[in-house]
């Protein structure tokens, strides 16, 4: 192999990572040496201004999207440098691609399959190169940032899609549809003998019969095949206390997470974890190992992996009840046979009180509990359709980057509904990825009737992407769009009174209005503390009146049609 196909990895002393310059010029140089393998293109601009790209992989020179997926052949979809300060995943995809250039009988080993990849994802955290910003890390020598241009984990907004950079990927995905994804990463947390760990998308979550091919066939063969290549693998080590050896949770990625975002697709996703506390060189390895799994078990099992994907969008095309909310089964575990170091305390030196510390010395290899159940909490009946006004345009464009269909609304006309209000919010004490999430929602549901007008958007069930559609309309929904705050504004009541004059308006809604009269009667009874505030009062009776009630204050403005 010539010098200059080699990676800055293999280069040197297996401590370095590439730049994104040096990275892109020598993919660029690759396809053009190799164009009936690799087709390696610009497909989008960072919020920096810096160029995105995305390679093809064919064993045939097939590179066209739609005709590819037309022919129902799988497509494997790796994407690496999310946080670009775990960048073993860039490198290792380097390798990978310029061995199926240069090696027929492993290009010829995809067979039908389509390997597609983003080489650098955060392009604009691979720019802030420094060798500080990872605390607990062994290697590489320099690495990129864990924030965008914008100081934003691009791991938290697949959702809701603040960057420019998270867009483009919607929009990649969506195109390519992928059967399987991986999205590499390193991991800090408790110390252990493995170098690799594994976070998938939950398999309940998943659900069906693609969730259970995932627990059943796919997760154990990974498991087997990883520890015949060397690489012993566990999942990912998240513990339920204050080490691994009380036991283990699965990660339950939500939609803001690239495997929780995967699902919404019904893409089988991985979002392998190296450890940190391992050399740069073994991460690599390994992560190259992890891939190379994933990928042989798709093109083997590929068409399964199609025909369970291709089952699962029809099923959701009829579905009425949608799981939308999920929650570790804490009674039932598991077990996973672990090899561990013993977890023991001693006094801090800093401060007093007793800290952490495991002791190599003691390792241990045992049964520990793995809780990797996580059944639906929260199950909605969803309707036919959701409307969606056209205002509300930031929610538009995520669902049209996402592939949901939508009739345009040709004319106005009135509409029987059932609609959602809010009956109370609880929020984050403090900003997260530049959000006040919502934690706790309180809805009730109701009906009315509503104007429709030329330009709102009606979002039919009866399609491919409804799972999508529904996890992101529906306000409980994990990462909905309502948690988010895309709609906060319906929460603030826009009129106010004046409470000299509103004294004697509210005897009169009283009197006028038996149901209010009765709510406030039960109001009083459960608060009478507050009977001495006059603010309180007077807020009661003006928010609960129908006289000068606001249909829009607290109603959640995506409708339904049964």
């Amino acid at each position: 192999m010539s010098n200059t196909l080699k990676t800055p990895f293999e280069k040197g002393n297996q401590n370095q990572t590439t730049t994104w310059a040096d990275c892109i010029a020598w993919y660029e140089d690759l396809a053009r040496q190799h164009p009936r393998v690799l087709r390696f293109s610009r497909i989008g601009t960072s919020d920096a201004g810096v160029p995105i790209h995305a390679g093809v992989v064919s064993s045939d020179g097939a590179f066209n999207c739609g005709e590819i997926k037309r022919e129902g052949r799988p497509v494997f979809f790796n994407n690496n440098g999310i946080h670009p300060g775990e960048p073993e995943g860039v490198d290792a995809c380097m390798a990978l691609v310029r061995d199926f250039c240069l090696e027929p009988q492993r290009l010829a080993a995809l067979g039908k399959t389509v390997f597609i990849f983003i080489p650098l994802y955060n392009v604009d955290g691979a720019f802030n190169r420094n060798n500080t910003s990872r605390v607990n890390q062994d290697g590489p020598e320099q690495f990129g940032f864990r924030g965008n241009s914008r100081h934003l984990d691009l791991n938290r907004d697949f959702v809701k899609c603040d960057t420019l950079t998270a867009r483009v990927f919607n929009e990649f995905f969506t195109a390519w549809d992928p059967d399987v994804m991986v999205d590499t990463h390193t991991s800090n947390g408790a110390d252990y003998a493995y170098t690799m760990t594994l976070i998938h998308t939950q398999a309940d979550k998943l659900g069906g019969d693609l969730g259970d091919f995932l627990r059943d066939t796919m997760l154990p063969h990974m498991y087997a095949e990883m520890d015949r290549r060397g690489w012993p693998t566990c999942p990912y080590v998240n513990p339920v206390k204050d080490s691994p050896d009380q036991g283990i949770a699965e990660f339950l990625e939500t939609a803001r997470f690239s495997t929780g975002y995967a699902a919404l697709h019904h893409t089988i996703g991985f979002m392998p974890e190296t450890h940190m506390l391992k050399p740069f060189a073994d991460r690599y390895h390994s992560m190259r190992a992890l891939v190379e799994t994933a990928l042989d078990f798709t093109v083997a099992h590929g068409e399964r992996i199609v025909a369970l994907r291709r089952a699962a969008k029809d099923a959701g095309r009829t579905r009425r009840e949608w799981p939308i909310h999920w929650n570790m089964d804490a009674s039932n575990p598991s077990s996973f046979r672990f090899k561990g170091y013993e977890a023991k305390y001693k006094p801090s030196l800093l401060g007093d009180y007793q800290r952490l510390w495991y002791d190599r010395s003691a390792p241990y290899e045992k049964d520990i509990p793995y809780y990797n159940r996580f059944p639906a909490d929260i199950v909605v009946y969803a309707p036919r359709a959701y409307v969606v006004p056209q205002q509300w345009r930031e929610v538009i464009e995520r669902l049209q980057w996402n592939g949901v269909r939508m009739e345009r609304v040709e004319s106005e006309r009135e509409q029987e509904v059932a609609c959602y209000h809010v009956k109370s919010v609880t929020s984050r004490p403090n900003a997260y990825e530049g959000h006040m999430f919502h934690d706790d929602v309180q809805l009730e549901r109701g009906c009315a009737s509503v104007t429709l007008r030329a330009g709102d958007h009606i979002v039919w069930l009866d399609q491919d992407n409804a799972r999508y559609a529904v996890e992101m309309l529906e306000p409980l929904g994990h990462d909905s769009f309502f948690r988010w705050g895309f709609f906060n504004s319906v929460l603030e009541k826009k009129e106010a009174y004046s409470d000299y004059v509103f004294e004697d308006e509210a005897e009169r809604l009283l009197r006028e209005e038996p149901a209010l009269a009765a709510k406030f009667a039960d109001w009083k009874a459960a608060n009478p503390a507050l009977l001495q505030d006059q603010g309180a009062v007077l807020d009661f009776i003006f928010a609960n009146c129908a006289r000068w009630r606001e249909p829009e204050w607290g109603r959640y403005p995506v409708f339904m049609i049964d």
